[in-house]
């Protein structure tokens, strides 16, 4: 019999009083079933924000010294536990066991760099000749609601929580329904660490059952959520009734501009990567791609060459470079938006669905002849799917890239240096990069987007701790 998962609230491991669980499924193995977690009631997140508010009042007086070393111990067990948690993310989410293990190894380094930058993380001190000093003061908010996404269950969730639990905030923790594994592993180890009891809470179910609960809630003081931009719009409307702080960070269809003089070969690893890889289910992954007409038949010529020698199998297997897409809803989602491109008339240079009929396997997917009238062109679809489409000069590009609802990240592959300052100047997303995929990021920098990409304070950089926190100006003057 499957494990049944069970919710973390106030310290203890507790069953729904329902009675009412959901089965999480191998993507890989249609059927194959590797737990069942819990259906939560609105009722048990009631519990979990009791649980936060009671424990933030003795949470929020810790010295951020303390706040440290207790993250610091959670690192240290996320590094121990990084193979068997790889395993967990792999079977459940079907990205491949290397792409699992690096995106525990992401967690790891953002959250040492959060960890490292709260000793520094003040306030501005100025003088001023009608007082002797003015300065702002940083306060933990309260109680705060994390909602994370199935596609990177481990590092989004860190990115969120650790900022959080360094200023001093308590949690309500509801992962994605796709990934309830992980994240109940994940919060054993904030149990191992030795967070106190309603410090972090975690709480399985459905967005329209508890994540509605949650946000509802008049005592959270922020929600940050990733995921799908029609789900980011009813959070920001629903926490708008409670003038709730929101952190969204949303949809995408990033493009990635291949000029004449470009490095080919690295244009096209770069697209292989950023495109394909975690089955092109991540926010910043490469969707569109806009070829200059002069070198655009040397460019599919060799991307179409890679595509076809991607092995597709079980995420498992260390000679699989693809594993599945993450599930039935996900399967048809894509299938549905590849055969709405051929009927629209785009030309598929390679892909479809791939041959393996066990799990919910798309081979990477090509089309070529895309028109900005095509939905393949500008509707997000979360898969191993690539439009490409021609242009003649860069602002052409730019004005194709920019004509979307979204703006969360893009690329330029280049070396013309002219070139690429025009497109860091004229490119509409939050993001941008110049000979690199559209996915890279450093924890230093602001991850967020623009347009319907994001909304609110940007994750990491500076920005991921201050969303976390009020001001307080303070002014003093000489007692």
């Amino acid at each position: 019999m499957q494990d049944i998962l069970k919710n973390y609230i106030d310290g203890q491991w507790l069953l729904s009083p329902g009675g009412k669980t959901f089965a999480n499924e191998n993507p890989a193995r249609k059927g194959e079933i590797l737990n069942y977690a819990q259906a939560s009631e609105p009722e048990e997140i009631t519990l979990a924000v009791d649980a936060a508010s009671a424990a933030f009042l003795n949470w929020k007086t810790f010295p951020v010294e303390e706040r440290q070393r207790l993250v610091g111990e959670f690192l240290r067990l996320l590094a121990q536990a990084k193979d068997e948690l790889a395993v967990a993310v792999s079977k459940e989410n079907g990205k491949t066991l290397t792409e699992a293990r690096a995106e525990v190894d992401s967690a790891l380094l953002e959250g040492g760099y959060h960890q490292r930058q709260i000793s520094a993380f003040a306030g501005n001190a100025v003088r001023n000749d009608k007082c002797s000093l003015a300065w702002e003061d940083y306060h933990p908010l309260g109680v705060v609601g994390i909602i994370s996404p199935w596609n990177y269950p481990v590092n989004v969730m860190c990115r969120k929580t650790l900022p959080a639990l360094l200023t001093g905030n308590t949690i309500v923790f509801k992962p994605a329904s796709f990934t309830p594994w992980s994240a109940v592993m994940m919060a054993r180890l904030f149990e191992k660490a030795g967070f106190p009891a309603g410090v972090f809470n975690c709480v399985t179910g459905m967005g329209s059952s508890v994540g509605n609960a949650l946000i509802a809630d008049s005592r959270i003081k922020a929600i940050s959520f990733t995921g799908s931009t029609a789900v980011g719009k009813k959070i920001l409307s629903a926490a708008g009734a409670n003038l709730v702080r929101t952190q969204l960070e949303l949809g995408g269809k990033n493009a990635m501009i291949v000029m004449n003089d470009a490095d080919l070969d690295g244009a096209v690893d770069a697209t292989v990567k950023a495109g394909f890889g975690c089955a092109g289910q991540w926010c910043t992954s490469t969707s569109r791609v806009l070829l200059q007409r002069d070198i655009a038949g040397a460019y599919l010529e060799k991307l179409a060459e890679r595509c076809r020698a991607i092995r597709i199998g079980d995420p498992l297997d260390s000679a699989v470079d693809m594993g599945p897409v993450a599930g039935p809803g996900q399967f048809k989602t894509i299938t549905t938006a590849i055969e709405r491109a051929q009927r629209d008339g785009a030309q598929m240079l390679c892909g479809d669905a791939a041959a393996q009929s066990g799990g919910y396997f798309i081979k990477p997917t090509v089309f070529t002849g895309v028109t900005p009238d095509m939905a393949i062109f500008s509707e997000e679809i979360f898969g191993p799917v690539l439009a490409v489409c021609e242009f003649d000069t860069l602002p052409e590009a730019l004005d194709l890239t920019n004509n979307s609802v979204y703006g969360l990240s893009s690329a330029i592959f280049t070396r013309d240096l002219t070139n690429a300052q025009r497109y860091i100047d004229a490119i509409d997303t939050g993001m941008a990069h110049v000979n690199i995929h559209s996915g890279f990021k450093i924890p230093e920098m602001p991850f967020g987007g623009w347009k319907e990409s994001g909304f609110g304070l940007p994750e990491n950089s500076r920005s991921g701790l201050e969303f976390f926190v009020n001001r307080k100006a303070v002014y003093w003057k000489g007692i």
